[in-house]
């Protein structure tokens, strides 16, 4: 058992820097990050677990004017639903 575990192949070098999010998420997917742990540093962060996201339903004309209004504003349509129902909520 010991031969077949010296003829794995060694796990490809972890590039320095990744030209964008997607390269990234490609690398990622096709390696074993198991593979990596003897260069992995650990790290410290918080979870805020009381945030809570609610989903509603809003009729398809309503949000394609919602979307349309963001795009004009230069903002994503999440974010001007939140401020609309912020602003006139009761």
């Amino acid at each position: 058992m010991q031969k077949q575990k010296d003829k794995r192949k060694k796990p490809d070098t972890v590039p320095d820097e990744f030209g964008s999010i997607l390269e990234a998420a490609d690398f990622w997917d096709s390696h074993d990050s198991a593979e990596y742990e003897d260069i992995m540093e650990p790290a410290d962060f918080e979870v805020n677990i009381k945030r809570r996201i609610c989903m509603v339903s809003i009729a398809e004309d309503i949000l394609e004017g919602l979307r349309k209004k963001a795009i004009y504003q230069g903002l994503s349509t999440e974010t001007l639903v939140n401020l609309l129902l912020q602003k006139h909520a009761l």
